[in-house]
C-alpha cells in the first residue's frame, strides 16, 4: 500500500471529495445488508406460516427504498472518487508537460520521445486507476467486508469464524501475487515504451524507410517489438489470472463449511432456516470484498510501478535555472565572446576553444567553415542551450547567465538547421512566437522571407494546413517559413543557422537584401556553407576544429591566402559552370 503514502499529497488536496465519497460508500455498504436481512425474515415468515400480503408488501417496499437510496449514493460516490482520480491524472500530465518544456537539449538526447509519451499515457492511466478504483477497492473491501462479517456474527458467531478460516490464505496469496505483478508490470511498461518509440521513429522516418526499400525490415523490427510487449503483458496477465480462481476457491470452501455446519445447527435448533439463508446470502456479499481485496493488490502494484517511473522523470532537475536577481529586461547591445573552451557533456575533446569575438549592435556576422567545425555550437551557447563552459558570453555588457532565460531568448530569433513546422496553417506557423500578430504582420514577415507569393499559390493561402512537420512543403519553402517565423518577432538578434541552403542564389539574394534593409540597426548572425550568403557581412569568421582560423570582411579575407578564398573561388567556378550548362 506504499502508493497510497506516495499519493498522500493529493489525498490531502482532495480530502473533501474523498471524505464525502468514502462516507457515501459506507452508507451503500450498510444498505447492502438490508436485502439478506429481509430475505431471511420473509423465509422465516413463510416457514412459520405467518406471512401476509400487507407484511410482504411492507418488506418489499423497504427493499425498494433501500435500493433507490443506494442507487443515488452510488452515483454520487463515483463522481467524488473517480472525479478526483481524473484530477490527479490532469495534474500529473500538466506537471510532466511543463517539466518537459523546461528540460534542456541534453535531456532529449538521453530520453526517447516514445518513452516520454508512454509515461504521459499508460503510466498516468495506471496511477489514475490507483486513485480511483484503488481507493474504491480499499474502502469497499474493508467496509463492506467488515459490515458483512458483523452482520454474520449477529446471526451466529461460531459459523462466522468457521466460514472465515480460508481468509488468511487469500491475504498471503494476493500479497505474493502483488509482488510478482509489480516486477512484471514494470517490465511490460518498459517494453511498451520501446514499442512507442519504435512507432514514432518509423512514422517520422517513413520517407527514408521507403527510399531505401527497408519496409520489410522495419515491419519485422516492429513485429519483434510488438511481440515483446505481448509476451511481457501476458506474463502480467498470468499472475492477474490467478486472483479470481484463488479467491473463488476460497469462497467455495467457505460455502462448503457454511452449508455443512449450518445445516447441523438448523437440525439442532440453534439456527433457523431463514437465518441460514441470510447467512449464506451475506457470505455471497463477502465474495465481492474478497475480490476487491485481490483487485486492490493488482491495482496498487501497477500504480506503484507507474508512479515510480513518472517520479523518476519529474525528479530530473533542469540544468538552466534563473538566478533570483536575474535581469528581466530583454537582452540588447554588443555581443562579446570570451571563451576559453567548451565541451559537450560526457565528451573529453573540446567542441570550441579560444573564441574571442565582439559583434557590435547592428552588425551582421557571417560564420563559415567545414562541417563539424563548431559553427552551430557557437550559436547554441549564445541561446544558453548549454551552460558549462570556460569563459563567458556577454550581451550589452552583461553575462548571458545574468539574464532570465525568457528575457534572453525573447531577444533572439533563431532559425535552426532542422526546420520544424507544426501541423497547423501556414499563418499559424509564421505567427507561432507571436500568436497575437495581425494578418498584415504575418504577410509582411512572409514577404521579407520571400515566401509570400508561394503562399498565395497554395490552395487556401495562409489558411493552408502544411501537414505534420511541413510534409507538404519543399525544403526551400520550409526554410523560408522558418525565417518568416523568426522575422515576425522583430528580434534584437536574428540567427540563421545554415537557413538558406535549400534556396536558389536569386532567392537568397532577395532575402539577404530584405534583411539588410529591415535590420540595419539590429544584429544578425548567419552561418552558411555557400559563401555568397555571408559576403555582405561586416564581419566574417572561418572556423575549423572548434576555433577561429580567419577573421575579417569579405574583401580582407579575399586578399589573404587560406580556406575562405579557396572555397569562394571554387564556388564561383562551379556557378559559372552551372550557368554554362543552362546556356
Amino acid at each position: 500500500m506504499e502508493i497510497f503514502r506516495k499519493l498522500g499529497w493529493f489525498f490531502k488536496q482532495e480530502k473533501k471529495s474523498y471524505i464525502i465519497g468514502i462516507i457515501l460508500l459506507l452508507i451503500v455498504a450498510l444498505l447492502q445488508l438490508v436485502p439478506p436481512l429481509v430475505i431471511g425474515v420473509v423465509v422465516d415468515l413463510i416457514n412459520d406460516g405467518t406471512v401476509t400480503a400487507p407484511r410482504l408488501v411492507q418488506w418489499i417496499g423497504f427493499l425498494i427504498i433501500a435500493a433507490l437510496i443506494a442507487y443515488v449514493f452510488r452515483y454520487l460516490w463515483r463522481i467524488k472518487i473517480y472525479g478526483s482520480a481524473v484530477k490527479l491524472s490532469r495534474q500529473l500530465r500538466s506537471r510532466l508537460y511543463e517539466h518537459f518544456t523546461n528540460m534542456p537539449t541534453s535531456f532529449y538526447q538521453r530520453k526517447r520521445i516514445g518513452d516520454l509519451m508512454a509515461h504521459a499515457t499508460n503510466d498516468l492511466s495506471a496511477v489514475q486507476q490507483t486513485a480511483g478504483n484503488g481507493v474504491l477497492s480499499f474502502v469497499d473491501s474493508l467496509t463492506t467486508g467488515g459490515f458483512v462479517i458483523i452482520a454474520m456474527s449477529f446471526i451466529d458467531w461460531r459459523l462466522t469464524i468457521l466460514s472465515l478460516l480460508p481468509m488468511p490464505f487469500i491475504a498471503l496469496s494476493t500479497s505474493y501475487y502483488g509482488k510478482l505483478i509489480h516486477k512484471r508490470f514494470k517490465r511490460a511498461q518498459a517494453a511498451f515504451s520501446d514499442l512507442n518509440d519504435k512507432t514514432q521513429e518509423s512514422v517520422t522516418g517513413i520517407k527514408v524507410i521507403k527510399t531505401f526499400g527497408q519496409e520489410e525490415e522495419d515491419i519485422e523490427s516492429f513485429r519483434q517489438a510488438s511481440h515483446d510487449v505481448v509476451n511481457k503483458n501476458i506474463a502480467v496477465a498470468r499472475i492477474d489470472a490467478l486472483y479470481d480462481p484463488t479467491i473463488g476457491l476460497m469462497a467455495g470452501i467457505s460455502y462448503f463449511i457454511t452449508i455443512g455446519v449450518g445445516a447441523t445447527f438448523v437440525l439442532d435448533g440453534s439456527l433457523t432456516i431463514g437465518q441460514l439463508v441470510s447467512f449464506t446470502t451475506y457470505l455471497g456479499l463477502l465474495i465481492w470484498p474478497m475480490l476487491a481485496f485481490g483487485w486492490l493488490f493488482n491495482i496498487v502494484q501497477r500504480g506503484n510501478a507507474s508512479y515510480d517511473r513518472i517520479m523518476e522523470l519529474l525528479q530530473e532537475k533542469p540544468e538552466i535555472i534563473d538566478e533570483s536577481q536575474a535581469i528581466q529586461k530583454q537582452a540588447s547591445g554588443d555581443i562579446e565572446y570570451d571563451l576559453k573552451s567548451f565541451s559537450y557533456p560526457n565528451e573529453d575533446e573540446p567542441a570550441l576553444r579560444d573564441i574571442h569575438l565582439t559583434i557590435h549592435k547592428g552588425e551582421t556576422l557571417g560564420i563559415v567553415g567545414r562541417t563539424g567545425s563548431g559553427k552551430t555550437t557557437l550559436l547554441k551557447l549564445l541561446i544558453r542551450e548549454f551552460i558549462h563552459l570556460e569563459g563567458d558570453i556577454r550581451i550589452g555588457g552583461h553575462s548571458i547567465a545574468d539574464y532570465a532565460l525568457a528575457s534572453l531568448r525573447a531577444a533572439i530569433g533563431y532559425v535552426p538547421q532542422d526546420h520544424f513546422l507544426f501541423s497547423a496553417t501556414v499563418g499559424e506557423n509564421i505567427a507561432f512566437a507571436t500568436p497575437n500578430a495581425s494578418q498584415r504582420e504575418i504577410e509582411r514577415a512572409a514577404y521579407l522571407a520571400n515566401i509570400h507569393e508561394d503562399i498565395l499559390g497554395f490552395t487556401n493561402g495562409y489558411g493552408t494546413i502544411v501537414g505534420e512537420r511541413g510534409v507538404s512543403l519543399s525544403g526551400g519553402q520550409k526554410q523560408r517559413l522558418s525565417i518568416a517565423r523568426a522575422l515576425i518577432m522583430d528580434p534584437e538578434i536574428l540567427i540563421l543557422d545554415d537557413s538558406l541552403s535549400a534556396v536558389d542564389a536569386k532567392t537568397e539574394e532577395i532575402i539577404l537584401q530584405n534583411l539588410k534593409q529591415e535590420r540595419s540597426s539590429k544584429t544578425t548572425i548567419i552561418t552558411a556553407h555557400r559563401l555568397s550568403a555571408v559576403q555582405h557581412a561586416e564581419q566574417i569568421i572561418v572556423m575549423d576544429e572548434g576555433t577561429i582560423i580567419q577573421h575579417g570582411t569579405h574583401e580582407e579575407l579575399m586578399k589573404e591566402e587560406g580556406w575562405y578564398r579557396d572555397l569562394f573561388n571554387q564556388q564561383q567556378l562551379e556557378e559559372l559552370v552551372e550557368q554554362g550548362k543552362m546556356d
